[in-house]
């Protein structure tokens, strides 16, 4: 509906300040052209918001003025209040204030809304944590998390993943949260890089300024890095024909995904001994061994032949290793 947009378009330039016409069009799905009559709607109705073309320009609303809208409709209270939300924001040591807030809210609420904040916390949360994840340790992040809101240089030790240990002074841009561990985007030797907060050994906050590039954006960056991370690091897929125990084919999907299920639908009768033959992919050739070797005597590898030949030689190894 219009009227829905014309008080997104009020919120986001209250919320932005200064924004191009084409960001407006981009945030709430329409043309330019739409966002410039939204702009002209609302200077007709007494809203002092105007836009300037060219270079340097966009559109905006007059120094000062601030809207006393506080409307919330139903659906936007219950996504406010969904439980489980905030919990990475524990990591960072404001989960009090984040429930002091959400208090104040519930309060200042109409006693209807009342109602539907406290149905959605007894019927909706969310975990943000995978299966069996042991949580890392990041005692650093609250002395990013202070650096980056003071827009300060930071100087830290920094384990690389194998192992190499490394000092640098860095311009720390944001923190992300990604399943339960964090991340923090930099700028180190004069090029943006990606550090993992468990990582790092020892953060000090200097007196120097951070140095921020000119239009980052956290956001966009993140998700054309982690695009670009995920499509190097895919090495698979690897296909392993295995035979199955018929004890084993139920438990497999809890540990592979449910996309199992479909692949052991669609598997071929079992044999005279009740196991099923399948073909699933893993990463690479290491990944696979790796999860076959945890799956004991309840699978057999029936191809490849070199994959075949490596469990023997490793299951091989750990029997002679105990048996010493």
């Amino acid at each position: 509906m219009r009227a829905d947009r014309l008080l997104s378009l009020l919120m986001l330039l209250q919320i932005k300040g200064q924004c191009t016409a084409h960001d407006l069009a981009k945030r709430l799905e329409v043309s330019e052209r739409t966002i410039y009559r939204d702009i002209e709607a609302l200077s007709t109705a007494g809203v002092p918001v105007y836009a300037e073309r060219g270079p340097g320009g966009g559109c905006m609303l007059a120094e000062g003025y601030r809207t006393s809208l506080t409307g919330l409709t139903e659906s936007e209270v219950r996504t406010l209040f969904m439980s489980g939300i905030a919990s990475p924001l524990a990591d960072l040591g404001v989960s009090d204030a984040l429930e002091a807030a959400m208090r104040k809210l519930l309060a200042a609420l109409p006693t209807a809304h009342r109602h539907d904040a406290e149905r959605v916390r007894q019927r909706l949360y969310t975990d943000s944590t995978w299966w069996y994840e042991v949580h890392q340790t990041a005692p650093f992040l609250q002395t990013v998390q202070m650096a980056i809101w003071q827009d300060r240089k930071v100087r830290m030790t920094y384990r690389k993943a194998e192992g190499e240990v490394s000092e640098r002074i860095i311009d720390p841009l944001g923190l992300v949260a990604k399943a339960g561990t964090w991340y923090m985007v930099a700028v180190s030797y004069g090029e943006l890089r990606v550090f993992r907060i468990s990582r790092i050994r020892n953060a000090v906050i200097l007196d120097e300024p951070c140095q921020r590039p000119e239009g980052f954006d956290l956001e966009e960056y993140w998700k054309t890095w982690s695009a670009e991370f995920q499509a190097q690091t895919q090495v698979g897929p690897f296909p392993v024909t295995l035979r199955i125990s018929p004890d084993f084919a139920p438990v497999l999907p809890q540990i592979l995904g449910e996309s199992i299920h479909d692949v052991i639908e669609q598997a071929g009768p079992p044999d005279t001994e009740g196991w099923i033959t399948l073909t699933l992919n893993f990463g690479s050739f290491l990944s696979a061994r790796s999860y076959i070797l945890g799956f004991g005597a309840m699978v057999e590898v029936l191809e490849p032949e070199e994959l075949r030949q490596d469990v023997i030689r490793v299951a091989a190894n750990i029997v002679d290793f105990y048996k010493r």
